[in-house]
């Protein structure tokens, strides 16, 4: 269930609703959702240790909630084979997949925008800069 806002009038809304998109972005922009879809995207099906080598700066502990979480999602298939060792393989599904036209829209934006944003934020910030006050 979607926690409540205030419309214009003062009405409460559902968030889902205020902004529709929400639960997309809760579900494919948490902090690495992306970085494991585009990896597994870009090298393929691949074990836990691999995948965690390529993604470099995430911890295990966190691998595995978020892969957890994905599978649950549906946006990663685990593959369990009963070998001895066993092996687990993870892979992009179909509907992981389909996010592609979004991350590629987002990486347009991305090289087309962010130098565009880094500027604002040295414009900003040099104007911020705490100005010296003469007290005579």
């Amino acid at each position: 269930m979607g926690s409540m806002a205030a419309d214009a009038q003062g009405a409460r809304v559902e968030s889902e609703l205020a902004c529709p998109v929400s639960p997309v972005l809760d579900i494919v922009f948490s902090r690495w959702t992306t970085p494991i879809l585009w990896t597994l995207n870009e090298y393929g099906r691949q074990r836990f240790v691999a995948l965690q080598r390529n993604i470099a700066t995430i911890t295990p502990k966190v691998l595995t909630q978020r892969l957890r979480q994905m599978e649950r999602d549906g946006l990663v298939v685990r593959t369990y084979y009963p070998e001895v060792p066993p092996r687990v393989e993870y892979e992009i599904s179909e509907l992981g997949r389909s996010l592609a036209p979004i991350f590629a829209h987002l990486a347009d934006w991305s090289a087309e925008n962010l130098r565009k944003v880094e500027r604002a934020r040295q414009e900003f910030d040099a104007a911020d800069e705490p100005v010296a006050v003469s007290l005579r």
